[in-house]
């Protein structure tokens, strides 16, 4: 049980690392268009006020206390671990990697960024230990719904990034590729970290009860 527990965690935090480092790559390679949560956050900015960030965590708030209540069931502990956590290493790498200074090292950070947020994510989803706010609504999605994990993934990062273009963000073509291709690689990672999980401990990754349980 022990064993399991670390596996757990360890899935955990590494696949928050590796999704805090694609998103930090995005930015890096930002000229190309930002992420669809992003451009909602800086049209919200544009429009009413307050920080990006500070709507990065009233939105993740909203977002909780809905599924709260649609569920009534209280979101795991790791999913407000993962509300902070991100936020540290997205700063941490944001300090530690260069600025890209040329339009092809732009290109290949978003490239890398967008596969690395997609691991990330499929990653620590599979640890089943609470997933980040915008997570656990493509997950309640799939739980309550016929859709796929690709699926619920588009339509969130289609209607987020319309939603926030009409409030003035920016639009890009990296904004329209990740709303299309973050879905089918989260997908992919969720299935693949599955499986790795089970094959290191012998026990199922996810436990079938949903995300905000």
């Amino acid at each position: 049980m022990k064993q399991i527990v670390f596996w757990r965690i360890g899935f955990f935090l590494l696949g928050i690392i590796i999704l805090a480092l694609g998103v930090t790559l995005t930015i890096r390679g930002q000229t190309f268009g930002v992420g669809s949560w992003d451009v909602l956050h800086i049209g919200l900015f544009k429009t009413v006020g307050l920080t990006i960030g500070s709507w990065s965590i009233i939105l993740g708030i909203a977002i909780l206390i809905s599924i709260g209540i649609i569920t009534k069931r209280f979101p795991k502990i790791g999913t407000w671990v993962d509300m902070v956590l991100t936020g540290v290493f997205i700063d941490i790498f944001n300090w530690l990697l260069p600025v890209a200074t040329t339009t092809a090292i732009q290109l290949l950070a978003f490239i890398l960024g967008l596969i690395a947020i997609g691991f990330g994510a499929g990653m620590y989803i599979a640890a089943d230990l609470g997933v980040g706010p915008r997570d656990a609504l493509m997950m309640l999605l799939t739980e309550y719904t016929p859709l796929s994990v690709s699926t619920a993934r588009t339509i969130m990062e289609v209607s987020v990034a319309l939603i926030g273009v009409m409030l003035g963000g920016p639009l890009g073509i990296g904004t329209v590729i990740m709303a299309f291709g973050l879905g089918p690689i989260v997908q992919w990672a969720l299935k693949f970290n599955e499986r790795l999980f089970e094959r290191i401990t012998g026990q199922p990754a996810l436990q079938k009860k949903g995300v905000a349980s």
